[in-house]
């Protein structure tokens, strides 16, 4: 059995409810009927009373990109080589992918890891190797890692969470990039759901369905090797999941703990997500949750977490590009919180 790290058992801080609740009173006194801006007062209340002041900002935005592959890759579970695993992290670095792109439009800071490509890239400008071995074991035979690995990753995700906070961060985004992990975080939500993988498995990068098929046949019997009965959560992962899961996993425990809110992506993220709080139960309520992904296993997880995405664009990419989407969003609703006039300000009659 999988060593917990010490660090693991450190309470999340508490919501600030006083600062909370003076965002509420502010956004029933605004020029506006009470609730008319619906959930844009919502998040805005909720990242007040996370960053304890009544004038929230998601700025400045931290994003952590978390690269690695996938031994189970060699099962034909993904429409591409895991090749291109390598190939977009420099391509992330180049400024080149989607979450680059989104990531320089937001003036968004993004901090990329390679925890463990099969082939070492060398060093890479703006890249920091962090390699823990050259992806991890196929789930099909063995588990994803071995016992001093998982801490490994969950203590490299908290370090650069840790990054995060001291750099002035007041939010956080995590991001992956890994040839075959959505079969991974797929096995991972099976086990830790206990729902069979018909239920979850889902296209990825674009299989058809004969392909989605064998996917769930492999997660299917990856989880039937792996998830014995009364398995820890940690074992789980350890089992189950990749260097990238297990780094956000650890990333979203420390950002609770240290009071910095979480803004979690889609399918894969979700996953990491999930097992954050079956770890730490109390890291939920620093989550917000940005997206449904068009993975179809997405929105059991989501209900899983009792998470109420703020947008559904159809996005399957991952990278952390639709929480890096719904950025834009947030500094509206804390825009409004901050900069509209109350009745009194304004001169209006209230109703």
């Amino acid at each position: 059995m999988t060593d917990r790290p010490g660090w693991l058992a450190d309470p999340c801080l508490p919501i600030d409810a006083m600062a909370a609740d003076t965002a509420r009173r502010r956004q029933d006194q605004l020029t506006k009927p009470p609730g008319s801006l619906g959930r844009l007062e919502e998040v805005a209340i909720r990242l007040a009373g996370l960053q304890g002041t009544a004038s929230p900002s998601p700025d400045p935005v931290q994003i952590l990109l978390f690269a690695a592959d996938h031994g189970v890759a060699a099962e034909g579970v993904s429409a591409f080589p895991q090749a291109v695993t390598n190939q977009m992290v420099r391509n992330i670095a180049a400024g080149g992918s989607a979450i680059s792109v989104l990531a320089r439009a937001l003036d968004a800071r993004i901090e990329i890891l390679d925890l463990g490509t099969v082939a070492d890239p060398g060093p890479l400008a703006g890249v920091r190797s962090e390699r823990l071995g050259p992806g991890t074991g196929n789930i099909l035979h063995e588990p994803a890692m071995r016992d001093g690995q998982v801490v490994a990753a969950m203590n490299l995700g908290r370090a650069a969470a840790e990054r995060a906070v001291d750099s002035g961060a007041r939010l956080l985004i995590g991001g992956e990039m890994g040839i075959a992990n959505t079969t991974v975080a797929t096995a991972l939500a099976c086990a830790l759901l206990g729902v069979p993988a018909t239920e979850l498995a889902g296209p990825g990068t674009g299989l058809e369905p004969d392909g989605v098929a064998h996917k769930a046949q492999v997660i299917a019997q990856a989880v039937a090797l792996h998830a014995a009965p009364n398995q820890t959560p940690l074992e789980l992962l350890r089992r189950l999941g990749g260097f990238e899961l297990a780094a956000l996993t650890g990333a979203f425990i420390t950002a609770a703990q240290r009071g910095l809110p979480i803004l979690v992506d889609g399918f894969v993220v979700t996953a990491a997500a999930l097992a954050a709080v079956r770890l730490q139960p109390e890291v939920r309520h620093w989550m917000l949750f940005s997206h449904e992904s068009a993975e179809p296993g997405h929105r059991r997880m989501l209900e899983a977490l009792d998470a109420d995405p703020l947008l559904d664009l159809a996005l399957r990419l991952g990278e952390g590009t639709g929480a890096a989407a719904v950025v834009p969003l947030l500094r509206l609703a804390c825009a409004l919180q901050r900069e509209m006039a109350t009745f009194d300000e304004a001169g209006v009659s209230g109703g």
